[in-house]
């Protein structure tokens, strides 16, 4: 295989995993700030926070208010993340890999980012919202189950998996990170019933409430809700699993010792930390030396593969 057709396949998982994680993310924090009482202003800016533009945003807007950041986050040509930008990437990589993947995974990709580019403004109107997100989200699906029951289990299909992965390995950590720190601070209780509203939308915005009352029967609790989305192996979006998912991948692709090894590193970093337990300015320092794991493992497998 040609090393530009393995970083296509890669980036294309990528970018469509991205896409469908802003979905999530935008929707669940359209839900919590209606569910927040009105004296608790949460706001849009950790949005940008977690997609690390902070720097871009201002440049282009004055300030972070539900339009202006729903605006850079859906249909911003000039925002390399939003949801438009990330389908327009994914398309690309997916058109020059055409003989590569099915063709019904590619008309649907090409589909979705017609979808959400003709119909961008939507994401701006409260009423039409949840629609144009959850197509983003449900096409996204879509296209992963196609790709998943019919494409041959070779190379081509484990650098798709290793893109994906890492991108949820990716946002996972920024979630955590920046979700965690902008939490309500003004609260009673350890359990009084903002922080559990505010958890809960965490675990949204990774899909994860449901997988999560499976497994902890008990009130939602910071270190167990840590615990889950760090640590859970059998859980898809949690990092743990991510991290074992690429490592499987590697090990059906030929050299992969040094990229394992990388991913072995990082594993080693997670389970030494037990990060449910630490406070917040150690978890943020915890969750930047995770990043910086990740950025070190795609390295490697780009210097190995692409």
């Amino acid at each position: 295989m040609l090393s530009r057709v393995a970083s296509n396949l890669c980036w294309m998982g990528r970018y469509l995993e991205r896409a469908e994680n802003t979905a999530r993310l935008l929707n669940v924090n359209f839900n919590l700030l209606l569910d927040l009482p009105k004296s608790i202003v949460l706001g849009w800016e950790p949005i940008v926070d977690i997609v690390s533009n902070r720097e871009e945003y201002y440049a282009k807007y004055q300030e972070a208010n539900e339009r202006n950041v729903l605006s850079f986050m859906v249909a911003d040509s000039k925002n390399l993340g939003s949801i438009v930008s990330s389908l327009s990437a994914a398309r690309e990589n997916a058109r020059t890999i055409r003989e590569i993947i099915p063709r019904e995974a590619w008309e649907q990709i090409n589909e979705l980012y017609l979808f959400a580019h003709s119909n961008r403004q939507k994401a701006l109107s409260r009423r039409s919202r949840y629609e144009y997100l959850s197509e983003i989200i449900e096409s996204n699906q879509k296209i992963t189950g196609i790709l998943e029951c019919t494409m041959t289990r070779d190379e081509a299909y484990q650098f798709l998996r290793i893109g994906r992965n890492l991108e949820r390995a990716d946002m996972t950590t920024r979630i955590i990170d920046v979700r965690s720190a902008s939490l309500v601070q003004d609260m009673e209780t350890e359990q009084s019933a903002l922080e559990n509203l505010q958890w809960m939308s965490v675990l949204k915005s990774l899909t994860a409430y449901q997988m999560y009352r499976r497994e902890v029967r008990l009130k939602i609790r910071r270190p167990d809700v840590l615990k889950f989305l760090l640590l859970e192996e059998r859980f898809p979006r949690a990092f743990l699993h991510t991290l074992k998912q690429v490592d499987y991948c590697l090990r059906e692709l030929p050299n992969y010792e040094g990229c394992v090894e990388m991913i072995a590193t990082v594993e080693k970093q997670l389970m030494e930390a037990n990060p449910q337990l630490l406070i917040q300015d150690k978890l943020h320092e915890f969750i930047d030396e995770m990043q910086l794991g990740l950025i070190n493992v795609y390295n490697k497998i780009n210097e190995t593969y692409f």
